[in-house]
């Protein structure tokens, strides 16, 4: 059987303050998503986890998620969660937060799976990033020759975003989450 080693991935984030470059910058697991004009500031921490499935006392799956740290190694149709937190380290709310996040290479999303803990507008890329839309679509020519527009598959699905609609106040916490399976 295959295995693959994955390491945890770098988020991308933005807080279009004046329309402003952001400068994001690694540090230890954080990232810091800051404007380049002194605005306020937004860490953010990239968390992966297994989906592991026992059974209870009755013989029923129960779901459980297991924290994974570092480079770790995973078998192809293990299924993995991201959880993508920011915490506003500032005395300043931050509007306009964006967060994108990109599919890894070697897994294929899990359609639906996308979660947010603050009310956040989902929008998703299946051109790298290009062009992000609420429900992507593809065109599928027919055997007829006619082409359809069909909902994308998971597999073509490249990107992620969570642009969140309220303020993020003070020393406040958003976060998201999303899942993938293993290729």
């Amino acid at each position: 059987m295959k295995r693959i080693a994955i390491g945890i991935l770098a988020v991308i984030a933005t807080a279009p303050f004046v329309s402003q470059p952001v400068l994001a910058l690694r540090e230890a697991g954080t990232v810091v998503a800051q404007n380049t004009q002194s605005q306020p500031k937004v860490a953010l921490r990239l968390g992966a986890e297994k989906k592991i499935v026992r059974k209870n006392p009755q013989g029923k799956p129960q779901v459980g998620w297991q924290t994974l740290q570092g480079n770790v190694v995973v078998q192809p149709g293990d299924t993995l969660r991201y959880v993508v937190t920011g915490k506003n380290n500032s005395n300043a709310a931050v509007r306009n937060f964006v967060v994108t996040q990109p599919i890894p290479k070697q897994t294929t999303y899990v359609l639906n799976s996308v979660t947010a803990k603050n009310k956040a507008k989902v929008t998703y890329s299946i051109n790298n990033g290009k062009t992000f839309v609420e429900k992507p679509t593809v065109q599928v020519k027919l055997a007829n020759g006619k082409v359809q527009t069909r909902p994308a598959p998971a597999e073509a699905y490249t990107h992620v975003r969570w642009k969140f609609e309220q303020p993020i106040a003070p020393t406040a916490v958003v976060n998201g989450t999303y899942q993938v399976r293993v290729r």
